[in-house]
């Protein structure tokens, strides 16, 4: 009888434990932090004001909303992709100049990786813009990182 007793109280504690198992897992996916539209919104801004006005719109927002650390993130992100950008076309300056010097038609050749930055920007802003936008962390690939 004992015997009885105690695989019963196993067995419902195995049930309660697997029932706790799977609620718990329920817990861990609905308690993700969801943004505010508010931050989104701000998010897609900081991108698409990066595409037309370079720093300008990410510094400030970088300035102004030091409470919201998703808006501060892609503030940071854009703020370095365009330092890189700078720091990519003024070393792809120095070598155009370097080559139009030896030999003029040389001198295409860094211009046309210039072309291919500037695209690279316009995509990178776009891919920013729309993943702010559902309220995803965006990454810039190729980015150094100075303001972290």
């Amino acid at each position: 009888m004992a015997n009885l007793d105690k695989d019963a109280i196993n067995q419902s504690q195995s049930i309660e434990n697997n029932n706790f198992g799977t609620s718990n897992s329920n817990i861990v996916k609905s308690s993700t932090t969801t943004l505010s539209q508010d931050s989104k919104n701000l998010g897609l801004l900081n991108w698409l004001g990066c595409l037309f006005t370079g720093f300008v719109v990410p510094l400030v927002l970088l300035l102004i909303k030091k409470e919201d650390s998703f808006v501060q993130a892609q503030a940071k992100e854009a703020l370095n992709m365009f330092i890189s950008m700078i720091f990519v076309y003024m070393a792809l300056w120095v070598v155009t100049i370097i080559f139009g010097a030896i030999f003029a038609p040389l001198a295409m050749i860094p211009l046309l990786f210039m072309g291919l930055i500037g695209l690279a920007f316009f995509i990178f802003c776009v891919l920013g813009a729309i993943k702010c936008s559902n309220g995803e962390n965006f990454k810039v690939p190729f980015n150094i990182r100075l303001l972290k």
